[in-house]
């Protein structure tokens, strides 16, 4: 997809059918700063900011193996297979491959999570996108003064 160098990193599948990547965050690439896009990006270096699609537009993250994201993520559609810290909101779909390790909560509608992935924090299910609950609400029922 972006040439058959050595040095690029696996995915751990292929891109959804008819996705296609606009961007590339290389190997050697660090971005200090947010980015917002549409369509496809691969993070295959490192972000220092938050990583989000457009309002209103559709949008797939993949973060592979060698990728580093330090910051919030909010798209339909994310993969990760590379380091997360910061919270993941995925709209849609949100995978985690096997060598995923995300620091953060995860938000998510559908979650389809591989064997060896690694979560530090809650993960969170959405009913409805950008239905965020607060994860101190997620303690547990709050005990009436009927139950004394």
């Amino acid at each position: 997809m972006f040439g058959s160098n050595s040095e690029t990193k696996k995915l751990a599948r292929a891109p959804s059918a008819g996705s296609t990547f606009e961007g590339l965050i290389g190997q050697r690439m660090v971005i200090d700063g947010d980015v917002h896009f549409t369509g496809g990006l691969m993070v295959d270096g490192v972000v220092k900011g938050s990583v989000q699609v457009e309002d209103g537009s559709e949008g797939e993250l993949v973060v592979s193996e060698g990728g580093t994201i330090e910051g919030e993520v909010h798209a339909p559609q994310v993969e990760v297979n590379g380091t997360m810290h910061g919270d993941i909101t995925a709209e849609t779909r949100l995978i985690l491959g096997s060598t995923a390790r995300v620091h953060g909560n995860i938000y998510y509608k559908v979650l389809e999570m591989a064997a060896g992935a690694q979560v530090s924090g809650q993960m969170v299910f959405q009913e409805s996108p950008g239905d965020k609950a607060k994860p101190e609400l997620l303690a547990g029922p709050a005990k009436s003064d009927a139950e004394d």
